[in-house]
């Protein structure tokens, strides 16, 4: 139901008359006809009764009068708001972040989102990255801070914002800890303590092994990256964590040979047209890290 054949109808209902309706909205008596006939199939009822050159509203006509100026007038406001929306008007930000990024990276920007915007309504859902991810595609949500997969799904986009140097870590009182270098293969003797088979963290890990041609056993699987750091520093076994978590409780491996790394970054849905809040988000990520 569009508001031109609304607005149609309603003249049609004030004056009584096809050709004088289409006389007030400078249109043919054909073209108010055929208006007034695809809005009765849309209604699937009759909303005229044509009697001679007398014309009168049937039952589903009064209805459809009784509501349609309301109609006419909320469509017309919307018209308005829709048109009159520009660039620079940031009324909400919907968004999906890892926890790893919202405790490491996300708070400075939000609170200068929030500064520069301040009417702005904040809708933020704290995600694994492969939920997010599949959020995405199901474009339950428009923009994800997430670690960037690889392969990335063809109907995403991503764009790299910071660069997480990895590395290798044991507590202080591990058998390895006072070692200068070690080699990969020293690894597989001690508890590893990953995250979940399926995470982008573990597959860089997994893949590192599998290409040293050295099995990857003994692995305790956590969710959370601050609760690896948490049991690694409590003597528990090694991990593979980014070096801003490394903590005094926490000591480097040099593993010959093995330097690794992950993408951060957005992630988006390349059919989906992100909104001021979102476009305005991004440009403010990008100034950030420039």
């Amino acid at each position: 139901m569009d508001l031109q054949s609304l607005e149609t109808f309603m003249a049609v209902a004030e004056l009584g008359s096809f050709s004088a309706a289409g006389e007030k909205l400078f249109l043919t008596q054909p073209a108010i006809s055929k208006r007034i006939a695809n809005l009765e199939a849309l209604l699937n009822a009759s909303l005229f009764d044509r009697i001679g050159r007398e014309v009168t509203l049937t039952e589903a006509g009064k209805l459809l009068q009784e509501k349609a100026q309301n109609l006419i007038h909320d469509m017309r406001e919307v018209q308005s708001s829709v048109s009159q929306l520009n660039e620079k008007d940031v009324r909400s930000l919907s968004l999906a972040s890892s926890h790893h990024i919202g405790l490491h990276y996300l708070g400075p920007l939000l609170r200068e989102f929030a500064n520069q915007n301040p009417l702005a309504k904040l809708d933020l859902k704290f995600m694994e990255s492969e939920q997010a991810i599949a959020s995405l595609l199901q474009r339950k949500i428009e923009l994800v801070l997430t670690t960037i997969p690889s392969p990335l799904p063809k109907e995403l986009a991503a764009q790299v914002i910071w660069k997480d140097n990895l590395q290798f870590v044991v507590s202080h009182d591990h058998p390895l800890a006072q070692r200068k270098s070690i080699r990969l293969n020293e690894l597989t003797f001690s508890n590893a303590i990953l995250p979940e088979p399926g995470t982008t963290t573990y597959k860089i890990i997994e893949q590192t092994f599998h290409k040293h041609h050295i099995p990857l056993k003994r692995v305790i699987h956590v969710n959370y990256l601050e609760t690896i750091q948490s049991l690694v520093s409590n003597g528990l076994g090694w991990s593979l964590l980014p070096e801003t978590m490394i903590n005094s409780q926490l000591v480097q491996l040099n593993v010959d040979r093995v330097e690794l790394n992950r993408n951060l970054g957005i992630i988006t849905h390349k059919q989906r047209t992100l909104s001021n809040g979102a476009r305005v988000f991004c440009q403010l990520i990008e100034q950030a890290n420039a």
